[in-house]
């Protein structure tokens, strides 16, 4: 699939790894920078999607693990349909909290899917579109399940034990070796302003190299 001049760029990490700070805060760069960019969500992002985000993260339901895939691809393909795409289209800068790789690591290295069959199906679903930066916030998973309790009721997935959120940490970073000119694997235990800056300083080489 073809894109605009300016990149996708996605963020990655466990439960509680801080996600939503750090992208509401290169939000507010980008803003400030004058660059036109889209912020959105996996699963989400569409009004198809935002209906099976609930379902996903319910905690009344019990999903099995292939069913659990099939409906984050379902809702991955609409949103590359109707939003990432045309907005990269319009020459916009998409960041995207969460995409593909989640699939990869909770899917397959926490439920333990096979990767393969993970990686075609993905392929069909984004058609293809795959970011140019994928931003890993990478924590220890007591902590970051820790950080989650704090904030009140956990979904579904929050509430998964504390090995399967080891094995999806090491899946990420798994992925983020086998690709390391893509993935920016920061620690996020350092302080926000901290991983704002760090994070900032690559946007804007990703952004120059776009150019």
């Amino acid at each position: 699939m073809s894109a605009g001049t300016l990149p996708f760029i996605t963020f990655e990490g466990g439960e509680g790894a801080g996600k939503s700070t750090q992208l509401a805060r290169l939000a507010a760069r980008l803003e400030a920078a004058g660059v036109p960019h889209l912020l959105t969500k996996e699963p989400g992002g569409t009004a198809a999607g935002d209906q099976i985000r609930a379902t996903l993260l319910d905690p009344a339901l019990d999903i099995d693990p292939l069913a659990e895939f099939l409906l984050y691809s379902a809702s991955r393909a609409q949103l590359v349909r109707e939003v990432l795409q045309p907005a990269l289209e319009r020459g916009e800068l998409v960041v995207c909290d969460r995409y593909a790789d989640s699939t990869l690591a909770y899917q397959g290295y926490g439920r333990g899917l096979p990767l393969p069959f993970l990686q075609a199906v993905t392929a069909e679903a984004t058609g293809g579109l795959t970011p140019a930066l994928t931003v890993l916030l990478d924590l220890d998973p007591a902590v970051g399940l820790a950080r989650v309790a704090q904030r009140g009721q956990a979904d579904r997935l929050e509430r998964a034990d504390l090995d399967f959120h080891r094995r999806l940490r090491a899946g990420f970073l798994a992925l983020a070796e086998q690709q390391p000119q893509r993935w920016l694997v920061l620690d996020a235990g350092r302080s926000a302003d901290e991983l704002e800056e760090a994070i900032w300083a690559r946007v804007q080489v990703t952004l120059d190299t776009a150019d």
